[in-house]
């Protein structure tokens, strides 16, 4: 996951990037690999319900 102003980006394995449009803490997690739980709002925009550690 990768710091980006208002949405983090999260990169993955195939190439492309999604913003996480995500309200909870999440800065401890930049830089790391994690796992998601959201729904697509946009067309690169997830809502993220749960995010951990991958």
């Amino acid at each position: 996951m990768l710091e980006n102003g208002l949405y983090p980006i999260l990169r993955v394995p195939d190439g492309g990037e999604w913003r996480l449009d995500i309200l909870k803490r999440h800065k401890h997690l930049l830089g790391t690999r994690v796992k998601v739980v959201g729904i697509r709002d946009g067309f690169d925009l997830l809502a993220v319900d749960h995010i951990e550690p991958a």
